[in-house]
């Protein structure tokens, strides 16, 4: 395939990680979200701010952007916007229905509001062409594979993870939370959990992206 087709496959890959974590949070654990995108750009953002080498935000220390390559500022990214994800999913724990939803919304809003006036969100700014294992990979065939190998790991993990114990107090939660409980299920503790994974894989996609388009 040439260039283009292999962009879209990349897109479309990196889209379907992120799906993967709306899945856990809504599919399996029944808690509705619509900041999935925000938990996405916390990654992205978060993951080229750690590797820019000129940062544009002013609160973020020069001489942090010399030591983290691409291979680690991914799953940073990821990291961060699971924190993130649990920091918004503690007040709604014990939301439901359509005032889960205006929460999740609320975070959306927040969260870009926060990238737009304190991370340089409003100025577009380039990365550096990813190096991984001394390869570099600035082309869309190069960078295909990278994102391919991420996408079956990660597939593979939320696969298996829903057969586990986790995998069933979601899915419990989500079909009755009172009766989940009284099963003794923590709804705090294996809600939080959803928050976390399922913004943990939204921050790993919009990493892999932002890192694809080296511009953000």
């Amino acid at each position: 395939l040439d260039n283009y087709f292999v962009g879209v496959l990349i897109l479309i890959f990196t889209t379907v990680i992120i799906l993967h974590g709306l899945n856990i949070l809504t599919g399996y654990c029944g808690q509705i979200s619509l900041a999935q995108a925000a938990f996405a750009a916390v990654g992205a953002y978060t993951s080229a701010h750690l590797c820019h080498y000129v940062p544009q935000a002013p609160w973020f220390p020069a001489w942090l952007s010399w030591f983290f390559p691409f291979w680690l500022t991914v799953p940073i990214g990821g990291l961060v916007a699971g924190l993130i994800g649990i920091l918004f999913g503690i007040p709604a724990l014990r939301l439901r229905g359509f005032y889960l939803v205006m929460a999740t919304l609320a975070a959306h809003f927040i969260i870009m509001h926060v990238i737009i006036h304190w991370g340089g969100g409003m100025v577009a700014w380039r990365l550096p062409p990813p190096k991984l294992a001394g390869m570099l990979l600035n082309t869309p065939k190069s960078y295909y594979y990278v994102v391919v190998v991420v996408l079956i790991i990660l597939t593979y993990f939320a696969k298996n993870l829903v057969r586990t114990r986790f995998g069933r107090a979601w899915i419990a939660i989500r079909d009755n939370d009172l009766a989940a409980e009284v099963m003794g299920i923590s709804l705090f503790r294996y809600k939080l959990s959803a928050f976390f994974l399922g913004c943990l894989y939204a921050g790993i996609g919009g990493a892999l992206w932002a890192h694809y388009t080296r511009s953000i």
